[in-house]
């Protein structure tokens, strides 16, 4: 992996759970699950687009496997300990990342990716 891939992975890696944690709840008071809908639409597809579409979360033979919901869950969770919240209240956040990805992994292997 090249020093501009671990740059990138890292970039990513961090804005998108930064993003959520800043964006996501406040569209989700103010809208109710409306705001939550129009903003999982805005932010995950957009940093979909930017990590795998343009390319900035590296994978491949020469790179650690990475995908963005690693990178939320991780983050998210540590987002949850900054806010000095309990493990108990961010424990679902991780159970969900792990389960969304294993749910991904599986509908990208059935698919032929």
């Amino acid at each position: 992996m090249t020093t501009y891939g671990i740059i990138t992975t890292l970039a990513s890696g961090f804005i998108f759970p930064f993003i959520i944690a800043m964006v996501w709840g406040h569209y989700v008071d103010k809208h109710k699950i409306f705001g939550g809908v129009v903003v999982a639409g805005m932010v995950v597809g957009t940093m979909w687009m930017v990590n795998h579409g343009v390319g900035f979360i590296v994978q491949g033979t020469d790179a650690p496997w990475v995908d963005q919901a690693w990178a939320a869950g991780v983050g998210l969770l540590a987002f949850g300990f900054a806010k000095k919240a309990s493990f108990k209240k961010t424990f679902p956040t991780l159970l969900f990342s792990i389960l969304g990805g294993v749910v991904a992994g599986y509908i990208v292997s059935v698919l032929g990716k």
